[in-house]
């Protein structure tokens, strides 16, 4: 993690795919998350949909989703998903925490999600929320 995420309540998560980005809410208190509108947009458009969503909720930290290979190797889209991170770290100035989202989708779609993207992004969100002290 890397920021102090102690002081944080409330998070926003991404689980950031090149056409569609997953959202989730959630907050330390209930440990629990709630799928948003996932963001079906690129570039500037994205972080066009992402002002919007901060705005409305005003998280205290982000939370992005990084996939990694079944054996923990990088691969191309977590390169991907760490540079949409940084610039939401940049972007926004809010802590932003990284989270091994291995198998995310496919327990989304093991739940029987209608939006899995938004199912990956409370999935991201809750086991983030479970590692908080």
């Amino acid at each position: 993690m890397t920021d102090d995420a102690s002081a944080c309540q409330t998070f926003m998560a991404f689980d950031y795919g090149l056409k569609r980005t997953g959202v989730a809410s959630g907050n330390r208190l209930t440990r629990t998350a709630t799928p948003q509108a996932t963001i079906a947009a690129e570039g500037d458009a994205r972080f066009a949909q992402i002002s919007l969503r901060l705005k409305e909720w005003e998280p205290d930290a982000l939370v992005v989703g990084v996939p990694f290979h079944p054996d923990g190797a990088a691969h191309e889209n977590t390169a991907r998903a760490r540079k949409f991170a940084r610039q939401l770290r940049g972007r926004y100035g809010l802590p932003v925490f990284e989270v091994d989202e291995r198998y995310s989708t496919t327990e989304a779609h093991a739940l029987g999600a209608k939006d899995a993207d938004a199912a990956s992004a409370c999935i991201i969100l809750e086991q983030f929320l479970r590692s908080l002290p």
